[in-house]
Order: C-alpha cells, then structure tokens, then sequence
C-alpha cells in the first residue's frame, strides 16, 4: 500500500470529520479509538485508514453528499429496494448506501477469517450431529431442552443430512468490535442467509462514487466469493451433471429482500422461482416450464426451512413445495442449506459453543460473543430475571423481536418477566456490550454510529472460504441500539485491504463448460411466462388509457377555445369510449349529452389506485407484474419500469382541465411506455419470454380496438360529427397522419376501417395484432404438431374471420348503427377473450398442490 502522508496520521483538521467526533465516538472506534488518540496528535487514525481519510479529504463533504445521492439515483433506476413489512403503504425502501466504507487491514482480516472458518466447521459439525447420531445431547454437552423445544429442529428431518462433509453450504455471521479491540459474534445465520447480493450490489455502486479509491486502496475484490458459491453448488448436485439445472427458490415479491433474490439469480445465471414452479413426481423435483417438466438438481433455498414442505412441515405455507423433504430425503435434490439447519441460529447455543469447540476441533474458541444466559436454566434463569433492565432480551427463535432491557418501562419489564417465566427454554438474556462506532457521512461531515457487519462463507474443497468483505450496517441515530434494515439502518461497503493491488477476476466459467451451454437454451417458468404476457397487457393498456385521456383532454381545450356544440357531441362520444376502454363503472363517467366531462370523475380515472381500470391501477399492476420477474429485465429496462412506477405516484393532485401538468405527465408516460416497448423488443431475446410478452401486448391492443371502435365508430351520427370522431379516434391511435397521407380525404367511416381493421401493415390495426398472434403462437411449445392446438384454432378463426371481410359492408347503416361492424367486433372480442383463457390454461394454469388437511404448529410462545 501506498504511504500516506505524516499529516495523515493525525485526526483530520479539515471540515470532513465532525468536531466532536472523538468525543462522541467509542472507545474503540473503527476509524480513531481512544487508545490510539491518547499517544498524541500523530497516532489519533488506526494504520489502515489513513489513505483512505486522505483521499476523502480531497473530496471533501460537500462533493461526497454530491456523490452519494448519485449513488442512491443509480440504485433507484436498478431497482435496488428492501421491503419493509411494517409499513403501511407496502412501499419498496429504496436500499441506502453511505459513500465511507469500513476498512479492515489484512493484518486484522487474516486474524478474522481464521475465525470465521473455524465457527463454520464447529456449525457444521453440530449440524450433522444433531440430525444424525445426537452424541452431543447423549453425552450431556448440550441439554437437550434447548435444542427439541427450539422451532428450527426440525423432526421429520433426522438423517437428510446430504452424503457431504459439509452440509452447511453457506453461512453468514454478524460481527461487531468488542471492548477488548476485537472481533464479537452477535448472531449466526444457517437457513439461507441473505445479505452477500446487497454485498455486490453496494460494491458496484461505490465503484461509482469513488471509482479510483478501489486501486489506490488495494481493495480485495467479491467475484471470487460468488464463483465459488457457483462452482460448490454444481458440484454436489446429486446426479453428477456436467450441466446442472439450479434454482433459487424465493418466498416471491412480497419477501423483504426479494431484490437480492432476483438479482443473485440473474447473476448466477440460475432460475428464480416460487413454490408453485416446482413440483415433485416419483421422489424427482420438476421445474413448470413452458417446455414441460424440467428436473432440478440443486435448490438454493431463500425460504425458511418451516415453510419449504406444506406435506410434512407447515401445512398452511403457501411458499413450499409438497414432497420436498421426501425428494432430498431421497438424495434427488441438494437443498442449500438443509432442511432443518434453523436450529444453530438459537442463541441459547451461545454459551455451549466454547465447549463445543474444544470437544470437536480441539481449540479455543476463537472469535468471542456477548455473554448470554440461556433461562432453560434455572440459575441463569434468575440472573435474566433479576437484570432485566440491564440485558438484552432475545427470543430462541428470530421470528420474535430483541428488546433492549435500558429502553423498557416497568410495565413492559413485568410483561417480559411473565413471558420468560411461562416459557423460559424459549428466551435468553444477553450482556448489554457498547461496540464500536464507525465513521458516516452525516450532513457533510463524518460522525460516530454504531455498527454491525455481516460477513459470508461458502463450503469449497473441504473447507469454507469468506467473502472478502461483508455488508455493514449502521445504525440511524448516535443513541439507536438496534441495527437492522427493518429499523432503518444504513448500509456501506466493506473493504478488506491487501498487500498489493488486486487484479479483476471475472464469474465466467471454464471453457468446457461454456461450450457445452452453446447448446442449452434458457428454459422459463410458466409463473415467469405469465408475469410476462401480463406486463404486455399492462403496458400496452396503460398506453390505450393515456392517448384516450390525452384525445379527452385536447377535445375538451378545443371546446374551451371555440364553445363549439359539435366539439361538446363529440367529447361526450370520447367520454363514452373512454369508459368502454377502461371498463370503468357505468355511473362513474356520466355521458350526459352536451355536459362537460365532470372533472373529480376523470381525477378518479387517472389517479385513483383503488379504482379498477383506472390508470394509476394498470400502472400498479404493470410495475407489480414486472417486480415478479426482476431477474429478467436488463439494467435500462429496468430504468423505464422505475421511471413509470415515479411517474404512477406523481398523478396524485394533478387537476385535470387546470394548467398544462397534467398533459406533460400523460406525455412523458407515453414516451416512458414507447421506452418499455422499445427497450423489450431491441434487448430481450425473441425467445418464448418476449413472445409471450409481445402476445400480451397484441392481445390487449386488439381488445382495445374492439371496445373503441364499437362505442365511437358503430353509432351512426351526422356527417360532420362523424368527422370530429374519426378524426379523434384516429389521433388517440396515432393514425391520423398516416390517414392524412394515403387517402388524402378527410376522415370517412370507409377509409379509416380500412386503416384500423383490415390494413395488415399498419401496426395499429387489429388485423396486424391478429395475424401478430397467431404468427407469434407457431414458436411457443408444442405449436409445430400436425393438430393446431386449441389456443391455435382460436386465433387463427380469429384472424381468418377479420381478413375476410369486406369494408363495404361493414359501412352500410342500419337502423342507427354498422351492425355488421358491430357483429364483426363483439365476436372478435369473445375470440380475444376465449384466446386469453386457452393460454393460460395450456401454458400458465397447474393442477392444485397437494396439502395438509391439517396445520402443523411450529411457532413459539409469543
């Protein structure tokens, strides 16, 4: 590393350090620790920060307050969010980043890793154990209440223990500096750890705020962690594939950290599915594809191990698959980590793992925690009781809430008392330690918070390797004790140093392997498939509502212009087509003839995301179906999906007929829906996930068209009325011009049917949608047998009937309408609807799971 300047080695006299940050820090600060200050002015910043603190002191607070809200912009338009459960709005967090790192010498990394490694395998090895010959609860080393009373022990999964010296695949810890300098353990995470997704993603987004620090720095970089996690996972898939097929198993879009999901899946070039995709035949695990039943060899599971099997765990999850412990019970399927391996996250094993150590591996246990008092013990039991208020109050299993003794009333202490004294095995009391702070950046200047840091280890070649890194999270406040994202807690990149600079390491594969995928196309969920046709549809409805809202709007300026009565006939005919095309409530738009469109009815159609079909709902809904396959959308289509999902919450208080606010809001989400097609077409690749999306599209854009032209072109008015209609129903389809250019006539009911119905070259008409559908089906699944399938004959009557017909006729009046284009149009829309039905049943619709008839209680005293 580089040599800083002397001047570095002393605190910072510049305005990036806050004034009283020795002061308001711990003792043993990561940046400046009180030891070190009291040497004197030279020796206040620990070694390994002070090149770091000399280049953020070139950049100074004012350009890193700058830089981290580029940061935050970046990670708003990839979509990187956390869920926050208790929020009543269910609004994604958006995942906040502090522009400083923690930065960990190598010196102090080393001293950590060894640490690490070692409570992996001493995990790993009780983890076998208590599955397999229980040894440990035999001979008395741990009792056996606090393992058969924890919900993480998991019965039904006694011997599933993979034929692995390392079950536990993946592990992850939370660390934070003791009083004594070092490294403490806060707690262990073994189900399916979440966090080294956010790790990476936190990376790349400080690669941009200081994208020269990395080198200047020797930062030890995260791609070799993943490649790892990659190269474990396909080598202990059961069948000895040379191509496994590997799925990360998600609890879906709701689940607080689904963007990770989403994003390590996509990253690992791996499938993300939901419980309902897989399901097990003859003791095989099968991926729902489009294709068919596709086998999984490897489930990488971010659901909690109670959910997984409705069968024979919680029978009333929805997130599992049935017969998933049968499958690995069976050794058909890896699932990382094992069913069951909840149970070494209990605290209460805290106290034993010292011994644990010893008796296992022979050592001293390395990396110490707080101290902890499990109360299934009667004396340790009375010592929580008596110090309450002094302790932390944990519950065995992570479901329950921490609560800080110091924050509680007495009120709340004797609420506390009772509980541990009805269910003490279920609680353990933990010393109250004060770690370290570490340096934010707050309002332009670094300040002291409290912070944790999680760090990750996967199992490679008989061992375990560590992330180099972590993700830290601070806390929000100088006096906050909790640390968690769900209580608003910062996150910053973690850096660990090395001697020298760190070459770039690519996740690419070997060469065989990526020869052998030369041959193996993606294959697609039918849920993934679905999620897509529906985004089409949503999209493609979102753009028929704004140029219809758009044609109201300028109709009624034009009556505000000239008061023309024919102008106010034609408006209450928009008026009507509008609410057709929405299917909005009957009495919700009146289409009073001559009255003016009421205004609060039109704000309710825009801006309402409770009303159905209103244009604030279809963008929920599009944005929501679009969420549900995050993994599939490249980082600028992602952009255009954040950037419509912002332009959905600004048309709240919008007025209608007042100023021209809302006109611009209704073009940018037309130019933002144009974007999302555009964006689609050029960067997915034309295989059955853009089909399906592209058919979504078609399909909503010809159900459109029907509504449309049934309600403003069937009714038969006065020729200049008809006129005024044409011309605005051509506008709303941005076929006006067009129209202008080939018939060079004004708009007549002949002309522009020829335009909108039958004109097959004209991407708006409906023939082109028809003819687009049933072109579109040919490359879907099964779709090249001698028998066209149901959805097939469908469409194809569809558009045959459609091209068949002549326009004369359908222009010949009768009794006040163009029955025939009224025949034509409601049959075409039952064939549209008929289609939509056939679909999903052939390639999105399942057969129920089975389920338990009766629940399974695996919850703990609350």
């Amino acid at each position: 590393m580089k040599e800083p300047s002397p001047a570095t080695h002393a605190l910072p006299k510049g305005q990036l350090l806050h004034p009283e940050y020795a002061a308001l820090a711990s003792p043993h600060d990561e940046l400046a620790p009180h030891h070190l200050a009291a040497r004197g002015p030279g020796h206040a910043l620990r070694p390994h920060w002070q090149q770091l603190m000399a280049i953020l002191e070139e950049v100074g607070g004012g350009e890193l307050e700058r830089r981290r809200q580029e940061a935050w912009q970046v990670l708003r338009e990839n979509g990187v969010t956390y869920n926050v459960y208790n929020e009543q709005d269910s609004k994604r967090r958006l995942w906040e980043i502090d522009p400083v790192p923690l930065v960990i010498s190598a010196d102090e990394w080393s001293r950590t890793e060894r640490g690490l490694v070692q409570r992996a395998e001493l995990l790993n090895l009780v983890l076998q154990d208590l599955y397999g010959p229980r040894q440990l609860l035999r001979e008395g080393a741990l009792p056996a209440e606090l393992i058969y009373a924890h919900p993480g022990f998991l019965r039904p999964c006694q011997g599933l223990q993979p034929n692995s010296t390392h079950p536990l695949i993946q592990y992850a810890v939370d660390l934070a500096r003791g009083p004594d300098d070092r490294m403490w353990v806060l707690s262990d995470r073994t189900q399916a750890p979440s966090g080294p997704g956010y790790a990476l993603e936190t990376r790349i987004a400080m690669s941009q705020v200081l994208p020269d620090t990395f080198k200047r720095c020797y930062v030890q970089r995260l791609s070799g962690f993943f490649r790892t996690l990659r190269d474990t996972l396909a080598a202990q898939a059961p069948h000895l594939t040379d191509d496994p097929r590997i799925v990360v198993l998600t609890p879906g879009p709701l689940n607080e950290t689904y963007f990770e999901q989403a994003y390590l899946a996509a990253y690992l070039g791996y499938s993300l599915v939901q419980g309902d995709d897989l399901t097990v035949r003859d003791g095989q695990l099968w991926m729902k594809s489009l294709e068919g039943l596709q086998r999984v060899d490897v489930v990488l599971r971010r659901v909690d191990d109670t959910y997984c099997d409705p069968l024979e765990l919680r029978g009333d999850s929805q997130l599992g698959v049935p017969g998933l412990l049968e499958a690995a019970r069976r050794g058909t399927v890896l699932v990382a980590n094992p069913l069951g391996s909840g149970v070494l996250e209990n605290p209460g094993l805290l106290p034993f793992l010292p011994g644990l150590c010893r008796l296992l591996l022979g050592e001293d246990l390395q990396l110490p925690s707080a101290a902890t008092w499990w109360c299934g013990q009667p004396d340790e039991c009375r010592y929580v009781l008596d110090h309450l208020s002094d302790l932390v109050i944990k519950p065995v299993h992570r479901s329950g809430l921490s609560v800080f003794g110091p924050e509680l009333s007495r009120p709340q202490r004797d609420v506390w008392r009772a509980r541990i004294q009805k269910s003490p095995a279920l609680y353990v009391g933990q010393e109250l330690v004060e770690f370290s702070t570490t340096p934010a950046l707050v309002d332009g200047t670094l300040q002291p918070r409290r912070s944790v840091t999680r760090h990750f280890l996967v199992t490679s070649e008989g061992g375990y390797r560590v992330m180099p890194g972590g993700l830290t999270r601070v806390a929000p406040g100088s006096n906050t004790l909790s640390i968690t994202n769900q209580a608003g807690s910062v996150n910053k990149d973690t850096w660990v140093l090395a001697e020298h600079s760190q070459p770039h390491r690519s996740l690419l594969s070997d060469g065989a392997r990526t020869i052998r995928a030369l041959d193996r196309s993606g294959v697609l969920p039918s849920r993934a498939g679905e999620n897509l046709f529906w985004v089409g549809r949503y999209a493609e409805r979102a753009e028929f509502t704004v140029r219809m809202l758009r044609t109201v709007l300028n109709k009624h300026n034009e009556i505000e212009e000239y008061g023309d009565d024919n102008d106010r006939r034609c408006l209450t005919s928009l008026i009507d087509a509008l609410r057709a095309v929405t299917h909005a409530d009957a009495n919700s738009i009146p289409a009073t003839q001559g009255a003016e469109p009421p205004q609060t009815d039109l704000a309710s159609l825009i801006a309402d995301p409770a009303r159905s079909g209103s244009l604030s709902q279809v963008l929920s809904a599009l944005t929501h179906a679009a969420f549900n396959v995050r993994d599939l959308w490249s980082s600028d289509t992602w952009r255009v999906i954040d950037d419509l999902e912002a332009l959905q919450e600004g048309l709240q208080g919008l007025s209608v007929f007042g100023g021209h606010r809302l006109r611009q809001r209704l073009d940018d989400l037309v130019t933002s829906l144009i974007a999302l097609s555009g964006q689609t077409t050029e960067s997915m690749t034309h295989e059955h996930g853009w089909t399906l999306l592209d058919t979504g599209r078609r399909l909503e854009r010809a159900l459109g068209l029907c509504d449309l032209l049934r309600t403003a072109v069937v009714p038969v008015h006065e020729e200049l009325l008809d006129h005024l209609v044409l011309e605005a129903v051509l506008s709303s389809q941005e076929s006006l011009m067009i129209h202008r250019w080939r018939y060079r006539t004004a708009p007549h009911k002949l002309t522009a049917l020829d335009l909108l119905l039958l004109d097959e070259s004209n991407p708006r008409g409906l023939v082109y949608q028809l003819k687009s559908i049933d072109q579109h089906l040919t490359t879907l699944p099964d779709a090249k047998n001698n028998r066209l399938e149901p959805v097939q004959r469908i469409a194809l009557g569809a558009y045959t009937r459609v091209r068949l017909t002549e326009s004369t006729v359908l222009v010949e009046p009768k009794a006040g309408r163009l029955e025939a284009l009224e025949s034509l149009l409601l049959a075409t829309h039952v064939d549209l609807q008929q289609f939509s039905a056939a679909l999903a049943e052939r390639y999105f619709s399942h057969v129920q799971a089975p389920r338990q008839l009766g629940t399974t209680s695996l919850g703990i005293d609350p």
